[in-house]
């Protein structure tokens, strides 16, 4: 992801260039894959199901789409995921087509690990409890010593998980919540200190671990995205302006990524997380310069080692 200056979206400190830490991108591949685990289900069955604009064949077309949707926003650019292991290849295409406006995030299950179709990935990203395996698995082994040859950054998704386009297409989630704990990361985190870690959601549901994480481990970052959901589960009543607040008590600026969880049309991009999110920092009186590092500036920074 090169410079897209000029793109800026209206925020409470005026023009801001925006990068979108963490949009899904649910390509033709993707929901292939999602069709073929349900017996009988046909894609215009699920196209109906889902009521979503399913995506054509090639990514490059879905990319240009999301191209369009940015420019919409005045959104510099974004961390295009790919949402199922395999599908690299897509993500990878988009980027090819978009250099400037997007960058490779991929899926990866550690037990069905292939580097040398990675090599224009920029984050892997790990689901332990998606694919039921412990960070303490010598398997994941492989997938951090990747990242640290070639200074790459993995993201470690933690606490509940909930896949909406599963559930909405009847697909079982036999997720295992045992391997969701950041607190899991904190020996892997250690042992590789020049990797990045991001946790995204603020650890989604588990804040306090996660904070406890990040303040221990420096190379460790919070990705903002999402509605953050995840709050009712606090014993004390939190909103999204004390969430922030916590975080940057402990993380400070430098190691907040903001991101909005971003993955399907018609919906798009999701603006109300970002104007949600950008109230609640000018609230608590962030700065301008903080305010462009966690909304770009710590992203590019990660993805320009």
């Amino acid at each position: 992801m090169t410079d897209a200056a000029g793109r800026m979206c209206e925020s409470p400190w005026g023009p801001l260039e925006v990068r979108d830490a963490h949009v899904h991108f649910f390509s033709h591949r993707f929901f292939s894959t999602l069709v073929a685990q349900k017996p009988g289900l046909s894609w215009e069955a699920a196209e109906q199901k889902l009521g979503w604009q399913l995506p054509a064949q090639e990514p490059e077309r879905l990319a240009e789409t999301w191209v369009h949707e940015l420019d919409r926003y005045g959104v510099a650019g974004a961390a295009l995921i790919a949402s199922v292991p395999g599908d690299e290849s897509s993500v990878t295409a988009a980027v090819r087509a978009f250099p400037e406006r997007f960058a490779a995030y991929a899926m990866v299950n550690p037990r069905e690990w292939h580097p040398e179709t990675f090599s224009e990935v920029r984050v892997v990203c790990l689901f332990p409890a998606m694919h039921r395996y412990s960070l303490h698995d010598e398997s994941v082994r492989p997938v951090f010593d990747w990242a640290q040859t070639n200074q790459r950054a993995v993201l470690v998704h933690c606490g509940v998980l909930r896949v909406g386009v599963r559930d909405k297409l009847d697909l079982p989630s036999l997720f295992d919540l045992r391997y969701s704990n950041p607190t899991d990361v904190h020996a892997v985190a250690l042992r590789y200190p020049d990797v990045p870690i991001v946790v995204p959601h603020f650890g989604a549901g588990y804040f306090r671990e996660a904070l406890m994480l990040a303040d221990q481990c420096p190379n460790v970052y919070l990705d903002t995205s999402s509605s953050n959901q995840w709050m009712k589960y606090q014993e004390s009543r939190l909103d999204l302006r004390q969430v922030f607040r916590r975080a940057l008590d402990v993380v400070g600026p430098a190691r907040l990524l903001f991101g909005t969880d971003s993955s399907y049309f018609p919906r798009g991009w999701h603006q109300a997380i970002f104007e949600q999110q950008a109230r609640a920092l000018y609230e608590l009186d962030v700065s301008a310069s903080h305010a462009r590092a966690i909304f770009g500036q710590n992203l590019l920074r990660i993805l320009s080692r």
